[in-house]
C-alpha cells in the first residue's frame, strides 16, 4: 500500500486521498482578455513529466484540506509534501 504524507495528518493510506492535478498552476488575472487558444492552454494543456513533478492532492477522508507534493511519476515516490500556497520546496530538501 502506498503511503502519502498529508502535511496537517501525518503518514496516511493513498485511499484517503484524490489527485487534484497539477500543481502551481494560476488563473489568469483576466480571463476575459484571453484569447480563446490561451483559456485552452491554460484548461487543458499540462506537464506530464517523466520523474518529479509537483501534483495537489486533497485529504477526502482526514483533514479535507488540500495540499501539494513533489512525486516521482517513474518510481510513485513521494519526496515530500507541503500546505497549498506555499512554495515549491528546493530540490535538495526534497531529496532528503
Amino acid at each position: 500500500m502506498l503511503l502519502i504524507d498529508c502535511p496537517f495528518c501525518g503518514s496516511r493510506p493513498e485511499i484517503e486521498f484524490r489527485y487534484a492535478g497539477e500543481a502551481h498552476i494560476s488563473r489568469p488575472l483576466d480571463p476575459t482578455s484571453l484569447s480563446d487558444e490561451d483559456w485552452t492552454a491554460y484548461l487543458y494543456q499540462r506537464s506530464n513529466p517523466a520523474g518529479e513533478h509537483a501534483e495537489r492532492w486533497y485529504h477526502v477522508h482526514g483533514c479535507r484540506r488540500f495540499f501539494n507534493a513533489l512525486r516521482n511519476t517513474v518510481t510513485d515516490t513521494f519526496l515530500v509534501s507541503y500546505p497549498a500556497g506555499t512554495p515549491r520546496p528546493p530540490r535538495q530538501a526534497a531529496e532528503q
